[in-house]
């Protein structure tokens, strides 16, 4: 077996021995809603004529750089994020317990195929019986090598972090802390 696909078996193995931790800490946290996007304590889509910069993320395997954020609140930011791992990668904007919830989800979405370790199933992901999306403003799933961007205004008083909920990867450390100050 190739280091590649020895990676990738193991990546799988880990996700779904960590399926049970994630299933456990959604009925721990309870329900978000059916949205991990929706939500005033968490901010709101900006538009690009209110951005006062731009951060670069990239996504490695099982990490990100930069590994936590410093904002201000109120602040409009444009993120670049790159996928420069091996395996499928998020960037989420959320609460911990949005987290938790969006896990059980992104489960779903590898158990039934729309989501594989290094490639989503587009054609899968907006049609038939699954009905599986991942298109809300404050998160991007992209495939090794993409670049996408979100533009977010962060709100005031929030406690947030940007996280991977790709199954198995939040529990293995990919995820961030923001700390929004004045």
């Amino acid at each position: 077996m190739s280091f590649h696909n020895a990676r990738r078996v193991r990546a799988l193995v880990l996700a779904l021995a960590l399926s049970t931790v994630s299933t456990a800490a959604v009925l721990a946290a309870g329900s978000h809603g059916g949205s991990h996007g929706k939500g005033p304590d968490i901010g709101k889509p900006g538009t690009a004529s209110q951005v006062s910069r731009t951060i670069a993320v990239t996504m490695r395997d099982n990490f990100y750089e930069p590994e936590k954020l410093e904002l201000k609140e109120g602040e409009t930011v444009r993120f670049v994020i790159t996928n420069k791992g091996e395996f499928v990668h998020e960037f989420n904007i959320g609460t911990a317990a949005m987290h938790a919830a969006h896990q059980e989800e992104m489960m779903a979405m590898m158990e039934s195929g729309v989501l594989e370790v290094d490639r989503i199933n587009h054609g899968m992901m907006n049609h038939g019986s699954h009905g599986m999306k991942h298109d809300d403003p404050n998160s991007v799933l992209l495939e090794p090598g993409q670049t996408a961007e979100i533009i977010w205004t962060f709100p005031a008083h929030a406690t947030l972090e940007f996280a991977c909920n790709v199954p198995g990867h939040y529990q293995s450390g990919m995820m961030g802390g923001i700390h929004l100050g004045h």
